[in-house]
């Protein structure tokens, strides 16, 4: 699996989006992806606890603590690299996390168009 550039929306180099805990789908901080990343985990959010409510709502519970796949469980303010659809699905709905555009994977953009995320971007 060997992960696309890493881009991010605005054409700069990806930043970190999340180590505390460690998000991604290579679960390296950042949002990289790569042909096997189906679920496009490349929108880097910062969880509230509206959003967390509606994902657990939507079937996918982020909340709760996962030891047996080493998951803490995500609380308002962690930073996670949802899936690109899941995040537009919950702007749709009216409860959009932030997101860091910086750590923001461009291939976000397949799914997400770039004024959606920049309506709810955290850092500008």
């Amino acid at each position: 699996m060997e992960p696309d550039e890493s881009i991010n929306v605005l054409g700069g180099a990806l930043a970190v989006c999340g180590t505390d805990p460690v998000t991604g789908f290579f679960r390296d901080g950042h949002c990289n992806t790569c042909a096997a990343d189906q679920g496009s985990h490349t929108v880097c959010a910062v969880m509230t606890a509206e959003f967390l409510a509606f994902s657990k709502y939507v079937g996918n519970d982020l909340s709760t603590p996962r030891p047996e796949f080493g998951f803490v469980g995500l609380k308002p303010g962690d930073r996670w690299c949802l899936c690109a659809a899941r995040f537009l699905q919950a702007h749709d709905e009216g409860c959009a996390p932030k997101v860091h555009l910086q750590a923001t994977h461009r291939r976000a953009l397949e799914i997400v168009p770039l004024d959606v995320l920049q309506a709810n971007a955290a850092d500008g």
